[in-house]
């Protein structure tokens, strides 16, 4: 390593942890030019033509998650997240330079059981510009764990904890302009299982809502750059379900599917950085709730719509009776559709008009 490398990665990371410690994200250095300060009157913006990607994909399966715990005993986990900036496709067309855990949104789930000892190990990828770290709202301790995990590119940090309580519980990027990392993509779950485990469900699913603030509009064609001033006014561009317009559906990945019968648990975490979520299945309710991913007490029956803060989750189940689609939205319905807030799950399966009959006179 270069003396003129090492000098930057020291003041990335120095610069970082002061900004983490104070959360106070509104000094650090930001490639300018992947932002703008746009005023509010000032209009449409003309963008230059899409980038090339770096990757094809940054919404996570959400089927892709660890397998729940079977076992009765505390035990050591190791975790890896390597921090990537990747640019991607939102939709068609329009590109964005996204900040990620592992190139994908939400991050890859983090699972272990109340007692678990977790052995963190956090890279940033060489091709990275900027230093991250991950705050994990699991840990008791100094950010989190955001101060020890600070990394610049190329750099590798490890921490050991140990959790203590159970939930789902967000983790984000916490370094200066932590708003900006969250809105880029970085946040995740690091789901603690009871010590007497969950219920026993056919499936599960993880999915992750976030907002990005570009000088674009929603939908124009070419490359957007993140956009400080819209964020400050809270106005975003996209709200998003696992980092892409309409990224988990019939149209696009397609990635739930499900037979009627069966029972599935979700895990919804909200990264924000400013909105929440009021969570919602369209043609069903949740069996159950756990408001705020908190597993330590009893979940709420028969939930229409639950409200997900900025920073927390929540844990739902529900059954198919009959096939169909289940539309997993934001109620705050010009969200999903104007600016991408949806997720399906494809129910198949035999009709049952004893529950739903489509055609009662045919």
């Amino acid at each position: 390593m270069t003396r003129s490398t090492a000098t930057r990665r020291t003041f990335l990371k120095t610069s970082a942890a002061a900004g983490a410690a104070a959360v106070a994200g509104c000094a650090g250095e930001i490639p300018q030019d992947k932002v703008t300060y746009t005023e509010a009157d000032s209009g449409p913006q003309s963008l230059d033509a899409p980038k090339a990607t770096t990757a094809d994909r940054v919404a996570a399966d959400p089927t892709d998650i660890p397998a729940p715990i079977d076992r009765d005993e505390p035990a050591t986990v190791e975790a890896e997240l390597t921090t990537e900036e990747v640019t991607a496709e939102i939709e068609p067309g329009v590109t964005f330079e996204y900040m990620t855990f592992d190139g994908q949104i939400p991050g890859p789930m983090i699972r272990a059981r109340v007692g678990d000892t977790v052995n963190l190990t956090v890279h940033s990828d060489d091709g990275n510009r900027m230093p991250h770290n991950v705050d994990l709202h699991a840990v008791r301790g100094p950010g989190g764990g955001a101060e020890a995990t600070t990394v610049a590119p190329g750099e590798t940090q490890r921490v050991r904890f140990k959790v203590t309580y159970p939930g789902a519980f967000i983790y984000h990027c916490a370094v200066a302009n932590m708003d900006y990392h969250i809105s880029s993509g970085m946040f995740g779950i690091i789901l603690v299982e009871p010590e007497d485990g969950l219920p026993e469900v056919d499936q599960e699913f993880y999915l992750g809502q976030h907002e990005v603030y570009t000088d674009g509009e929603t939908g124009q064609e070419g490359h957007h750059t993140f956009d400080m001033g819209a964020m400050a006014r809270e106005e975003p561009t996209y709200v998003l379900i696992n980092g892409e317009k309409y990224a988990i559906t019939s149209d696009k990945y397609a990635d739930m599917t499900a037979q009627a019968g069966e029972t599935a648990r979700v895990y919804y975490c909200v990264g924000g950085p400013n909105l929440a979520s009021s969570f919602h299945p369209i043609g069903s309710v949740w069996d159950e709730v756990y408001p705020q991913g908190g597993l330590g007490g009893r979940p709420q029956p028969n939930i229409q719509t639950t409200p997900v803060q900025p920073g927390s989750t929540a844990v739902a189940t529900m059954h198919y009776p009959v096939p169909g689609p289940i539309k997993l939205v934001d109620h705050a319905l010009s969200r999903v559709a104007r600016k991408g807030a949806l997720a399906v799950i494809d129910v198949q399966g035999g009709e049952n008009p004893e529950i739903f009959d489509p055609e009662p006179d045919a």
